[in-house]
């Protein structure tokens, strides 16, 4: 199957009167006393416009979360950060339930990938939060070929947590990092972005694990300083995204395409909708092989 995800997904709101967060250079957070240099942060940081219900009700299934403590706080509380702290992690779970809890056959991927400030007492708090908000929700790590959607409704569960940090051992509900690799093209042109998508898929490994294709361009340090004002969206996204989406609309689902597509600001140009529709590629597939 084919799924959407979306890129620093808890970025729809971060806090401009909070410290810059850990996973920014000193430089930058010295800067950053300047109020106007945080208002800028903003417009870089953000890269989603939908809270996670509003994207979860877009179709969104697979969320990309970077999480932090607050180093000055006391305390072992998380947040979503991305240079600018967002909001606790818990508040996020607890939305992220509330769908499930009303919607029982929707199943979700939740992939912890970036860790600032903090220790193996903070990653023991945030995995006791991650059990306390899905419980029996929570699938354990299995063989990944397994885990189809009738196997996941017939255990009832809806959410698999994948963690980049050794500790998923010593929990079952914890799948490994390495199940769902997500290569990054890091670049601001949209042609090179393409190329990387299609060699990375050709490399795909056909079992064992998921693979995530990332739809996204990265702005240098030097796109930031031409196009301060602009921000993330208006200089990169809208610009690139109808050559992005036509490449989506060429791709096929399965073994040997597309798995998960991740994008920034998932609500524009239809982009869930595009995505979503590469599955009747599937249905199509099944239809041919039951007549044949």
């Amino acid at each position: 199957m084919s799924w959407l995800w979306s890129h620093d997904s808890f970025s729809y709101w971060v806090d401009e009167k909070s410290p810059v967060g850990p996973d920014q250079a000193t430089a930058i957070k010295r800067l950053a006393r300047i109020s106007l240099v945080k208002k800028i942060m903003k417009k870089w940081s953000v890269t989603q416009n939908l809270t996670f219900k509003e994207q979860l009700e877009g179709g969104i299934r697979y969320f990309d979360l970077r999480v932090s403590s607050k180093p000055e706080e006391i305390g072992q509380e998380i947040y979503f950060i991305h240079g600018l702290f967002g909001i606790k992690v818990w508040d996020g779970l607890k939305e992220i339930n509330t769908f499930l809890e009303q919607h029982p056959k929707e199943v979700v991927f939740l992939d912890f990938n970036h860790f600032y400030a903090m220790d193996d007492s903070h990653h023991f708090f945030l995995i006791s939060r991650i059990r306390s908000a899905f419980g029996s929700k929570l699938c354990s790590a299995e063989c990944v070929e397994y885990v189809t959607l009738q196997y996941m409704w017939e255990k009832k569960h809806q959410v698999l947590i994948f963690y980049h940090y050794p500790l998923y051992r010593e929990y079952p509900f914890l799948w490994p990092g390495y199940k769902m690799p997500a290569p990054w093209a890091n670049t601001t042109n949209v042609h090179e972005l393409l190329q990387f998508l299609e060699t990375t898929l050709e490399e795909r490994s056909r079992y064992g694990t998921f693979h995530v294709s990332q739809a996204i361009l990265t702005p240098r340090v030097n796109t930031i300083a031409r196009h301060l004002i602009r921000g993330l969206k208006n200089t990169l996204v809208h610009r690139n995204l109808p050559m992005i989406l036509n490449w989506v609309k060429a791709q096929k689902p399965g073994v040997r395409g597309v798995n998960i597509i991740t994008s920034d600001f998932v609500e524009l140009d239809d982009f869930a909708a595009t995505v979503i529709a590469l599955n009747d590629l599937l249905l199509d597939e099944d239809e041919t092989a039951t007549t044949s």
